[in-house]
């Protein structure tokens, strides 16, 4: 089913509009919508601002809580110096509040914590792993990912330079970390608005990710782990190579079933939406035909994860998407393996291989 037709089961309150660069739109009561640019493919993420108060040392100050950054650009940074300059009504960012450690949400959140001297709000595994990736120990390139690569049957010498030499791509997009923060974590609630926000533990997407959910307003903030038009990435890493970055995911998607269908969605990419569970039916659907398309392959003949890549891409890739799909690739093989559907097996050439049981 194309992504059109997905989306047509889904709600949109605020049909097509979208806030202009360096502006922002009203999507609920004190919560604005914030859009910047990304260099990439996908060409855009959504932050949001909330309306809140917090009490200091010098007592309850009032200002915003800005959940998550974009990534550390030029371009970025004036697109929120207008945003502050027009949309804060002359009060402060308070705290800044990251779902998770990927570059589109990270990036300004060392520059933006310093320039309002507030503090960074995400869980334990985002934080250490940013601070990971940002001194060089990341899963976008380099010689392990190389070789995890190589494993998995991609091996085209134009491209392998290119992952080794690619050691810079986090920290070019996320320089620095702040120093401290403040953890969240699953299950535990917080105040943001003068409302209580539960926090709702993510995997396989990213290592800890943070979803946010108000009961009082019908809310949720979630990040990457629901998106109304393309399916999150899930990814077996280096770092992790005989991970079930799948499993996790799906597992994960189990924690917002007890959420109103009439709960506005606020993703991290594409529009707001109502219709949650319809959404998350679709990712499971999703993900249980490229399953059966694998363990198909796999019966046929046994699959390297760069074999599977046009079962589970119908698009061609360029070198930045490949890596990405290379990781989803995996993640699919290993689901089945690890439910002991498929069996791995080191060929003499040194590469994974999948066959039907």
């Amino acid at each position: 089913m194309s992504s059109a037709s997905l989306e047509s089961a889904l709600t949109f309150p605020l049909s097509e509009q979208i806030p202009s660069s360096g502006s922002t739109l009203e999507v609920a009561p004190g919560i604005l919508w914030v859009r910047m640019g990304l260099p990439f493919a996908l060409d855009h993420i959504n932050l949001w601002l909330v309306r809140d108060a917090l009490e200091g040392p010098e007592g309850l100050r009032q200002g915003w809580t800005a959940i998550d950054c974009g990534i550390h650009n030029d371009s970025t940074h004036r697109d929120w110096e207008q945003v502050f300059a027009t949309a804060l009504q002359g009060l402060p960012v308070l705290r800044v509040l990251v779902t998770h450690m990927h570059p589109d949400h990270m990036g300004s959140a060392d520059w933006m914590c310093k320039k309002w001297k507030a503090p960074l709000w995400m869980s334990s595994t985002e934080y250490q792993s940013a601070q990971m990736a940002t001194h060089g120990l990341s899963n976008f390139g380099g010689d392990l990912t190389h070789s995890f690569f190589v494993q998995h049957g991609w091996s085209e010498p134009d491209a392998m330079r290119d992952v080794k030499a690619r050691l810079n791509y986090y920290s070019g997009m996320v320089p620095q970390v702040p120093n401290r923060y403040h953890r969240l974590m699953g299950g535990h609630t917080f105040k943001m608005g003068g409302a209580a926000w539960r926090c709702i533990a993510g995997y396989g997407h990213s290592p800890e990710h943070m979803a946010l959910y108000c009961a009082d307003q019908h809310i949720l903030i979630s990040g990457d782990m629901v998106l109304p038009k393309i399916s999150t990435n899930v990814s077996v890493y280096a770092q992790e190579p005989e991970g079930n970055a799948l499993q996790q995911f799906l597992d994960s998607l189990d924690a917002f079933h007890d959420l109103p269908e009439e709960t506005l969605v606020l993703p991290s990419h594409g529009r707001p939406f109502k219709g949650l569970h319809t959404r998350i039916g679709q990712l499971q659907d999703h993900h249980k035909e490229r399953l059966a398309e694998v363990i198909g392959a796999c019966k046929e003949k046994p699959q390297s994860a760069h074999d599977t890549l046009p079962l589970l891409f119908k698009r061609a890739l360029n070198f930045h998407q490949t890596t990405f799909a290379m990781g989803e690739a995996v993640a699919h093989l290993h689901l089945l393996w690890h439910k002991g559907q498929l069996k791995r097996t080191l060929d003499l050439d040194g590469v994974y291989r999948f066959a039907a049981l």
